[in-house]
């Protein structure tokens, strides 16, 4: 089955067809963390999309490039290194580090290239390609001596967006937003300095300043990925202006086509509601990992609903996650034990099918593909019951898995030990077992399970698993 996608700039599904399908390269740009403040699990909503697209495009044999961007200079990390009182670059490398702790804890491949805006190669791509969108009559230099694009001379600026220029308003968010371009609509290139930015800017043609937030991804992803790129990703609120812009510049700049498919992902609401600090529902990792939720448990909640539709995040969804990974262990184990048998007497052989990788195929169904990953556990479950599984098709089944886990990457990774405590308890209870002392055997269950067991009794004896919140 070939590969589908929701181009955000067409509108709809479209096969995937990459430029170098004889290479089987890929490039993939993402629109990382802007390091003023510690990423919300909203943006990670987002990340472990791209992650998962990642995965399953490398499952599915591509070699994929993925970049990146750290946006450590705009308005907010100024303000913030402002009111904090310390250089710019000390400022954001707490908020790097900690980005990096996170994608770390939630299991998210590492791109293969971070370029941060303020390196200099980075500032020297931006102001060639600025250069460049002047000497070509796309971008001005304003009264306010600040630099920038001219959207009426980009016929094509607003198919993304899939708007009206004539619709744009007033921000009110940049100064001199009416007097000092010539649209109102036109978004700055190159920022002149002002008395606010304090030590940072960079010398230009145009004097001092520093780049505008879009030039730094057009910059960026040039340098890296080349002026033509296979996939773009980022979230919708990143739509305009943002990603509308850099398809102008990049455009402008090179005169190709800058990105073949356009990959957005839908909000993340809490309860229902926008997160926001005012209302109480702002969460960072860090607030889930006090509650004592694990970080695939979070990685899990954060990707089994399809990238383009609203993740509602509630407390329930992370227990409902909990349950769903508990589930998996078990089975793991089970099929462990029955592949460890070494028994083959054609009893019932199944074999995986291939519904999961299919169902990613279309437009990364990730609802699908954990349904026919539960459905399939329900079955071979069933079949284990029935002492019916024959060894070849737990391998198979354990092979399968090993394939799924790959994309998905929710397996726990540490071999779990009992502690001295739970160890004796089973121990006694395998005794009140075998002497058929059932009040005791179930005391000693609950005692287990109060330090966070789950006991399952088999043909092979007593089988202790951790309840999810320990792996």
């Amino acid at each position: 089955m070939a590969l589908h996608f929701f181009n955000s700039y067409s509108r709809e599904i479209e096969e995937f067809q990459p430029r170098d399908p004889a290479q089987r390269k890929i490039s993939i740009y993402t629109c990382g963390p802007t390091v003023y403040s510690r990423a919300h699990i909203g943006n990670f909503r987002a990340y472990i999309f791209e992650d998962l697209l990642q995965r399953h495009l490398e499952l599915r044999g591509y070699k994929v490039h993925r970049v990146m961007n750290i946006t450590d200079v705009d308005d907010k990390t100024i303000r913030g290194t402002r009111e904090a009182k310390i250089p710019l670059s000390k400022f954001t490398a707490q908020f790097k580090e900690a980005f990096f702790e996170d994608i770390e804890t939630l299991r998210i491949k590492r791109a293969d290239d971070f370029p941060a805006a303020t390196d200099q190669r980075y500032i020297d791509k931006m102001i060639e390609m600025i250069a460049a969108l002047i000497s070509r009559g796309l971008a001005y230099q304003a009264d306010d001596k600040s630099v920038y694009f001219r959207i009426n001379k980009f016929p094509d600026y607003g198919k993304l967006a899939h708007f009206d220029l004539t619709q744009l308003q007033s921000t009110g968010r940049v100064k001199h937003d009416e007097y000092d371009k010539e649209h109102i609509g036109d978004f700055a290139l190159w920022k002149a300095w002002d008395e606010e930015d304090g030590d940072i800017g960079w010398e230009s043609p145009w004097g001092r300043g520093r780049p505008g937030w879009h030039i730094e991804c057009s910059a960026m992803s040039t340098a890296l990925l080349s002026d033509q790129i296979d996939i773009h990703c980022g979230g919708v609120d990143n739509i305009f202006p943002h990603h509308e812009a850099e398809i102008a510049q990049s455009e402008g700049v090179t005169g190709k086509k800058f990105v073949r498919y356009w990959l957005h992902c839908a909000h993340l609401l809490v309860d229902g509601q926008k997160m926001s600090k005012s209302l109480g529902n702002f969460y960072t990792l860090p607030n889930l990992l006090e509650k004592g939720y694990t970080g695939r448990e979070i990685r899990y909640a954060l990707m089994r609903v399809h990238y383009r539709a609203p993740l509602n995040f509630t407390w329930e969804g992370m227990e409902e996650a909990r349950q769903a990974l508990a589930r998996i262990n078990e089975w793991l184990v089970r099929l462990r034990e029955a592949a460890a048998k070494n028994i083959d007497k054609g009893k019932n052989k199944t074999q995986p099918g291939s519904l999961f990788e299919e169902a990613l195929d279309d437009d990364l169904n990730i609802s699908a593909a954990l349904g026919f990953l539960f459905e399939s556990i329900r079955e071979t479950n069933r079949t284990m019951d029935r002492n019916k599984l024959d060894a070849s098709s737990a391998r198979a089944w354990l092979n399968w898995w090993e394939r799924v886990n790959n994309v998905l990457d929710l397996e726990t990774e540490n071999e779990v030990v009992l502690s001295a405590e739970v160890a004796q308890l089973a121990k006694d209870r395998e005794n009140a077992r075998r002497e058929k002392n059932w009040k005791q055997s179930d005391e000693l269950r609950d005692r287990i399970s109060a330090l966070g067991w789950e006991v399952r009794d088999t043909n092979d004896g007593q089988k202790l698993t951790p309840r999810m919140g320990s792996g």
